[in-house]
Order: C-alpha cells, then structure tokens, then sequence
C-alpha cells in the first residue's frame, strides 16, 4: 500500500491492525526463545502487549518518530474510540494507539526495517 494510502486511513483502523502485527510478532518472539507451555506464553505476552507497556514504549520512541509517524501517532492518539480502555489507565490507551498505528503504518507501507526497530524497541519496553 502507498505511504499516502495509508495515511489517508483512519488512524484506529492503522491501529487494529497494528494491534494484530504486534501480537503476531511478540507471540513468535516469545515461542522462538522459550519452551514454556501456551499459558505461560500467554501471560508473558500480554504483559509486553497491554496498554501500560505500549504507553512507556511510545513515550521512549516519539523522539525517535519520522514526521510523518509522529502524526499518525497524534492522531491515533487523540481520535476518541467507542471502545473503553480495558484494565489501563484511559491516557495509557491512547498512546497504546498511537504506537499500534504506527506499527500498523509501517506494517501496511512495507518498510520493514523500520517496523522491525519498532517492534523490537516496543517489546523491550514491555520486558522491563
């Protein structure tokens, strides 16, 4: 998909599937590295995935954002969802996101590089 394909969605949109990505992503990091039964992959996972540690990840890579990650971040962001944040704090939520639509971006405008740094950074977030 285009860069501006992409920017042109809606910023909750680039975030479910951000969401998706992410989860993808953290489950085969955590099988690659560990012999642990489902539960406990689970637990492990959600833990780098909830909201509270996408917050903290966010807040460490906004310096770090291209311009035009930084909007989509933004407007990710501040675009209120039906949805109730769930177990986290609402401020929390909304950065979460914020950083699943970029991820969800970078993922949809194959710049991989760059979504696998994302990624990587997001999930030593969660591991701390």
């Amino acid at each position: 998909m285009s860069e501006k394909r992409a920017a042109e969605l809606n910023p909750l949109v680039l975030a479910f599937v951000g969401d998706g990505v992410q989860t993808l992503y953290v489950r085969t990091r955590l099988v690659s590295a560990s012999p642990a039964k489902s539960g406990a992959l689970h637990t492990r996972a959600s833990q780098v995935i909830k909201a509270s540690a996408q917050a903290r990840a966010a807040e460490r890579l906004l310096s770090e954002f291209s311009e035009s990650e930084a909007d989509i971040y933004r407007r990710a962001r501040n675009n209120h969802s039906a949805h109730k944040a769930k177990n986290a704090d609402v401020g929390d939520y909304h950065k979460a996101s914020g950083l699943e639509a970029v991820i969800g971006y970078l993922y949809l405008t194959g710049q991989e590089e760059r979504l696998e740094y994302v990624l990587n950074a997001a999930c030593k977030s969660g591991e701390e």
